[in-house]
């Protein structure tokens, strides 16, 4: 569980959450944090790196298959993006928390479904796609665990904006994080299973 803690610490460490802080929330830290959308904070920024890290994973899955132990964890990777995509917006729709640009009361949840700060989805889903890649390959080749810096990046970032509470990005990278692991131990990629058996090949073996 190396890839984990690794990342539980130094999302704690990112958070700028200090220990003695009077908080709220579920964890008593949630508070906002002074608004930043400037430089690498910018929400386009934040997009980016979402955005880059799901056509990566995808990109990677179709192009090298099942055939390699680099494609295989490319595909455990896709099955935890998409089974934490789901399990974060069934948590949002459920608490149905308000953002900290909506309120400056963090115990605010139940408060309609179209409020969803409870967990950040951007940090679930880039958490559970980087994990598969730690958990092959980090124990051989230490520095992938720079991959962390990806979802620490946007937990700050979301917090920066006011897009979510500590909390929620934190519940977020555990879950990602979780479900990263639980792909990864499958005796063989989900969604790879429901395609057809040409997809295992790779479009880079392929042609």
């Amino acid at each position: 569980m190396r890839h984990f803690l690794i990342l539980a610490i130094a999302l704690c460490a990112l958070l700028q959450v200090p220990l003695a802080h009077a908080g709220g929330g579920p964890f008593g830290i949630d508070h906002r944090l002074h608004y930043d959308n400037h430089g690498i904070w910018n929400r386009n920024a934040q997009l980016g790196v979402e955005y880059g890290t799901m056509l990566t994973v995808i990109g990677g899955a179709f192009a090298l298959g099942d055939q390699t132990k680099l494609g295989d964890t490319f595909w455990r990777s896709v099955d935890a993006v998409a089974v934490s995509a789901v399990a974060a917006q069934a948590m949002k729709l459920t608490f149905q928390r308000e953002r900290p640009s909506q309120t400056d009361d963090p115990n605010r949840f139940f408060r309609g479904i179209h409020n969803e700060s409870f967990p950040s989805g951007e940090v679930t889903v880039i958490s559970a796609a980087v994990t598969p890649f730690m958990v092959k390959y980090g124990s051989d080749h230490p520095a992938v665990y720079a991959l962390a810096a990806l979802p620490l990046y946007d937990a700050v970032a979301r917090l920066k904006v006011r897009g979510h509470w500590q909390s929620d990005v934190i519940v977020g990278a555990a879950l990602g994080a979780g479900l990263g692991i639980w792909a990864s131990h499958r005796q063989s990629p989900l969604i790879l299973g429901w395609l057809p058996g040409g997809f295992r090949i790779g479009y880079v073996h392929r042609f």
